[in-house]
C-alpha cells in the first residue's frame, strides 16, 4: 500500500467469520520483523478482527528515508497512519491498534499526531517504550555507562553525530515521547502488558501511567518473561487479558468458555517503578 516514501509491504489477514467493522493493525518493534506480531492473531481472529501487518520506513523489507535509520516512532507513525487510512477506506469503520516496543511508541505518536487517530478504539502495548529516557538510561548503566554520561548522550539526539550515533534520523523531542509526563493527554483506552523481568525495556514507566490514569489504563504484570515474551512465557494468559479488555473496550459478548481473567492492576494497585 502507497506511504510517504513509498510502498508500504502489508499482510491482511481475515478471520474466517467473514468481514467486520473493526479491524486490528498490528506494529512490530525496532529491529523486530512483521513475523513478532503474528502471535496475537489467533485472539484477534477468535474476536472476529481481521488484521493488517505492515512494514514501516527502515524495515528491510520497507521503504528506505535518506539516512534509512529509525526515528524512535516520531516519523513511523506517519507509515501507521497511511495502514489505516487504507483500513478505513475498506470498511473499517474502527481501529484496534496493537504495538510491541518501539511500536508502541509508534501507535502512541499516530493517536497523538493523526486525525485519524478518532477512528482507533483501543491500545494494545506489549512491553511498551512510554519513555526515551528510561530505556536510554537504563541501556547506559547496562554498559556500565554513569548515569550522567548517559543523560549528556541524550543531549547529543539534537545534533547530526550524536544522532548517527545512537541510530536515529533527525532532531527526536523525547520528552514529547514521555507518556508518563504526558499521561493527561491520553484518551484512548490502554491495555498495557509488561514483564517485571523485561531486560530491555524496563516496565516502570508502564507502572506508573498505570497509576496515573487508572480510568483508561488496564494493566497487566508477568514475571520471567524477558523483552516482548510475554506470550511466549504464558500464551493463555496473554491472549485471555487481550480478549478480556478487547471485548470489555469494543463492546463484545463474552465469551462463555474463557479463562478467568489474569491479574490485572490499575492505578494504586500497579507494582512499584521497577
Amino acid at each position: 500500500m502507497p506511504g510517504e516514501l513509498g510502498d508500504l509491504p502489508c499482510w491482511y489477514v481475515p478471520p474466517a467469520g467473514g468481514p467486520s467493522d473493526t479491524w486490528a493493525v498490528l506494529v512490530h518493534g525496532r529491529g523486530a520483523t512483521r513475523e513478532e506480531a503474528l502471535r496475537a492473531l489467533p485472539v484477534l481472529h477468535r474476536l472476529g478482527l481481521p488484521a493488517l501487518v505492515p512494514a514501516y520506513r527502515n524495515d528491510a523489507d520497507g521503504p528506505a528515508s535518506a539516512a534509512a535509520l529509525y526515528g524512535l516512532g516520531d516519523t513511523e507513525w506517519q507509515d501507521v497512519e497511511a495502514v489505516a487510512r487504507h483500513a478505513l477506506a475498506r470498511g473499517a469503520r474502527r481501529l484496534v491498534v496493537v504495538g510491541w516496543s518501539m511500536g508502541a511508541a509508534i501507535l502512541l505518536q499516530f493517536t497523538a499526531r493523526s486525525p485519524l487517530a478518532e477512528d482507533v478504539a483501543a491500545l494494545v502495548l506489549d512491553g511498551p517504550v512510554l519513555d526515551w529516557h528510561d530505556v536510554l538510561e537504563h541501556q547506559a548503566r547496562r554498559r556500565g555507562v554513569p548515569v550522567r554520561l548517559g543523560r549528556y548522550g541524550l543531549r547529543l539526539l539534537a545534533h547530526p553525530l550524536g544522532r548517527r550515533l545512537v541510530g536515529v534520523e533527525g532532531p527526536v523531542d523525547l520528552r514529547a515521547m514521555d507518556w508518563v509526563r504526558r499521561a493527561e493527554e491520553l484518551v484512548l483506552p490502554v491495555l498495557l502488558l509488561h514483564s517485571d523481568d523485561d531486560d530491555y525495556v524496563p516496565p516502570g514507566p508502564s507502572q506508573r501511567l498505570a497509576r496515573a490514569r487508572p480510568d483508561l489504563v488496564t494493566y497487566v504484570p508477568s514475571t520471567t518473561a524477558r523483552h516482548t515474551k510475554e506470550w511466549n512465557v504464558d500464551p493463555e494468559r496473554w491472549e485471555g487479558a487481550v480478549a478480556g479488555f478487547l471485548r470489555s473496550t469494543l463492546g463484545l459478548a463474552p465469551d462463555p468458555g474463557a479463562e478467568p481473567a489474569p491479574d490485572v492492576r490499575t492505578g494504586a494497585h500497579a507494582g512499584g517503578e521497577g
